[in-house]
């Protein structure tokens, strides 16, 4: 299963957080630095609403959603890439994650003490990225050394490392993370052997308190902002992340309230619902989160339904229609023979399997075929 860790300063919410994201309380969250030490991990759900309408369609008795992982990191502060704080267990951890979630303060409370004395979310990015950067120019010195001896003697594995190294370098040493540099197809297969830190696919979290959630969600989303929310400080803060994400990791940043998450945990989902409603959002913005991460992993979603189960089954981005068979029985992936295949949109517009085959809009297809998200498949197979 594909993780995703959640990283930031000390006391940004990162614990709280995961708290929300796992539905459970299993992370210490406190107002004070390091309160996490040992990772925590937990299997999070991630949200579909398509399971619940093709459920309906089939009369399906249980529904089964697809899942990743969160690992919950201790926080970091400046000179972690020396070893300061807890650097080294920080960085040893992030390295086995596949993804970057991370959280941002972009709330003011003057009763949670923030490491640098202010509330600055562009400087909290900057001192994690460099950090981040700093440890992988020390782990590509250090790889380069080890090749000259190789590289002299003509070997082809090196020398192409080596290439590959002395591309990076300059790119981090201007500050810009690893998976932004201009690489081929074969380059990136190369620096995926370095397991960099900032080679990672990154999303950031813009943490807001949850007196400012209704108004910066409706900035964000389009809405016509009131002259008091334009100058609102967590708006202000979440624009310029959301700019210097875009700028310099291409990438995007999601609004969120882990405090309001954190508060529905133990709710039922009606009154979870309500509670939001009461605060004037339609979501504290965790479960976009988490199908950003999701996308951000790489990873699409095929359905399938009957009247045993509605189910979510996860591929990657790409995979072709066998590749997805065998993610249910290895057995579907080595005997298959073809995909009866429709689009959510098309089979929910239609009503039924029976309007949609009798409307000839169910396709066959083979092997050939790359699986779409929201394709509702059924296998014919034969071992």
């Amino acid at each position: 299963m594909l993780s995703a860790g959640i990283v930031g300063l000390p006391n940004v919410g990162k614990s709280t957080l995961f708290n929300a994201v796992t539905r459970t309380r299993k992370a210490q969250a406190a107002n004070y630095p390091f309160c996490t030490i040992d990772p925590n991990t937990g299997v999070v759900t991630v949200p579909d609403s398509r399971l619940n309408v093709l459920s309906k369609i089939s009369g399906s008795k249980k529904l089964v959603p697809a899942v990743i992982e969160f690992v919950d990191i201790a926080g970091l502060v400046k000179g972690a890439s020396a070893g300061e704080g807890l650097g080294n267990k920080f960085l040893s951890v992030i390295r086995e994650v596949n993804a970057i979630v991370q959280v941002v303060r972009c709330f003011e409370d003057d009763d949670i003490h923030h490491v640098s004395g202010s509330v600055d979310p562009v400087r909290d990015i900057e001192i994690i990225n460099t950090e981040l950067v700093l440890a992988d120019i020390a782990t590509l010195t250090k790889r380069a050394e080890r090749l000259q001896k190789s590289v002299r003697m003509g070997d082809k594995v090196a020398k192409a490392e080596a290439a590959v190294i002395e591309k990076l370098l300059p790119h981090l040493n201007d500050g810009k993370p690893a998976i932004t540099a201009t690489l081929s197809d074969e380059e990136q297969k190369t620096c995926k052997e370095f397991f960099l830190l900032t080679g990672k696919p990154t999303i950031f979290a813009c943490n807001v308190a949850e007196s400012d959630l209704a108004a910066v969600s409706s900035l964000i989303n389009g809405g016509t902002p009131s002259p008091e929310t334009e100058t609102l400080p967590a708006a202000i803060h979440v624009r310029a992340v959301q700019a210097y994400a875009a700028s310099h990791f291409a990438t995007q940043a999601v609004v969120i309230s882990a405090q309001i998450e954190s508060e529905l945990v133990d709710l039922p989902a009606d009154e979870a619902a309500e509670y939001l409603k009461d605060l004037g959002v339609a979501s504290s913005g965790v479960g976009s989160l988490i199908r950003a991460v999701y996308y951000l992993l790489g990873l699409r979603t095929y359905l399938t339904t009957g009247e045993q189960e509605t189910r979510a089954w996860t591929i990657n981005a790409g995979d072709k229609a066998p590749q997805a068979a065998g993610v249910i029985h290895s057995d579907f992936e080595r005997g298959f023979i073809a995909a009866e295949t429709i689009a959510f949109e098309e089979l929910v517009a239609f009503g039924s399997y029976a309007k949609a085959r009798e409307a000839g809009r169910l396709r066959i297809e083979g092997k050939e075929y790359v699986v779409q998200d929201g394709d509702v498949l059924d296998f014919r197979f034969n071992v």
